[in-house]
């Protein structure tokens, strides 16, 4: 009898992949179940991006296979794109690499850098995917919090008292999700400090860092901190392109060979068109930025948190990011309890803070990737059912 690799009974499937599918049914009986769960942006690229995709793809010549390193007009917009927001200066040809989402980059750095035993920081709460990407790769995770009282950042001194000897990797996402703590750049210092001083690699994930942010901040601004650290950063967010799957990962020359040596092996080059798009919007405006990832989210933000207010959840006015982190009342036993009364009563998905580990228990998350009208509609639900 076929039995599958012992590695499927080490993982679930992924949260949202299984509530959907009860979403779909719930919709498939009449329900009309407004999702404010997923962040998938609802808006469209920039106009000049879309039609630069379409230019390419007339072109007979462009539809063959691509370097997997990337076309040289991508990595180089890649690298003026740095410069421009984050005043970082990247070589486009050796310390940037294309891409397909983050998602892909966490498998590929992963592999690049752990071997199976070796062991991976991951925060908690976190983006599950770096945990059920090492676990499937063999990697044992050692979680480390990240608490309300400290600002959703590491605590270095919590840190020190690991044994890190077997540690390769340490995973950081700021601003962050799911909490909505904003970049610091004395948290990003104490991280290069804490890479050098025990022989880490410390890998940010910086997708959200224009969203309801107007002072983008990067890890590779602090000095020394490509030579011990490596950043992702993704179109998803900033342009409005989560199914274009077009990222990237910056760092010293060494770290994207390895990282390339690996992809090369696992996937193609992206789609000509696709990279001379995306590189295209990284050419975009300052006020396209400021319209798209701070005034319509800013508009849908302040209806979430009249939700939150209804739902008598606790939020932190500071967080940034295209989500609502917020506290659940001590009423409740645990936030799935709220959220699963949420979806049943006012027919409305948000998303129950543990599925980003046990420090996100007492927490719902609201994406603000909705139309204002629907977000609208999903607080007027709530503050008829929910008393």
């Amino acid at each position: 009898m076929i039995q599958p690799a012992k590695r499927i009974d080490s993982i679930q499937e992924y949260y949202f992949s299984r509530k959907l599918k009860q979403v779909a049914e719930m919709n498939a009986q009449g329900l009309d179940i407004i999702s404010l769960a997923i962040g998938s942006p609802d808006m469209p690229p920039s106009p000049q991006t879309i039609e630069r995709l379409c230019e390419v793809a007339h072109d007979p010549n462009a539809h063959g296979y691509q370097p997997t390193m990337g076309t040289p007009e991508l990595r180089e917009a890649m690298a003026d794109f740095y410069k421009r927001w984050y005043n970082v200066e990247l070589n486009p040809k050796t310390e940037i690499q294309p891409l397909i989402g983050s998602k892909e980059g966490i498998l590929h750095v992963t592999l690049a850098f752990v071997n199976p035993g070796d062991e991976v920081l991951v925060p908690n709460p976190g983006y599950p995917t770096y945990t059920s990407l090492s676990t499937i790769l063999g990697a044992k995770v050692v979680n480390y919090n990240l608490t309300e009282e400290n600002g959703w950042q590491p605590n270095f001194d919590e840190l020190e008292r690991i044994d890190l000897s077997r540690v390769k990797l340490m995973w950081t996402n700021y601003p962050n999700m799911p909490t909505g703590a904003p970049a610091r750049m004395d948290t990003y210092r104490r991280l290069v400090e804490f890479a050098k001083k025990h022989n880490i690699v410390v890998v940010n994930d910086n997708p959200y860092s224009f969203i309801l942010n107007d002072t983008p901040l990067s890890l590779l601004q602090v000095e020394g901190a490509k030579d011990c650290c490596i950043e992702f950063n993704s179109m998803s967010k900033s342009h409005n392109m989560p199914g274009w799957r077009v990222g990237m990962c910056a760092s010293n020359p060494q770290f994207i060979q390895w990282i390339l040596k690996i992809k090369s092996n696992i996937d193609s080059g992206t789609f000509r068109g696709i990279q001379l798009a995306a590189a295209e919007a990284y050419r975009n405006s300052p006020e396209w930025h400021h319209e798209a990832n701070i005034e319509t989210y800013l508009r849908r933000r302040k209806i979430a948190e009249e939700i939150m207010h209804t739902l008598d959840c606790r939020i932190d006015p500071e967080q940034v990011g295209m989500f609502l982190w917020g506290r659940i009342p001590e009423h409740y036993a645990n936030a799935e309890e709220l959220t699963e009364r949420v979806l049943h009563e006012a027919r409305v998905f948000i998303t129950p803070g543990f599925i980003f580990g046990s420090n996100g228990d007492r927490y719902i998350r609201i994406s603000l990737c909705a139309k204002e009208e629907k977000i609208k509609e999903a607080l007027s639900r709530i503050k008829e059912t929910i008393k």
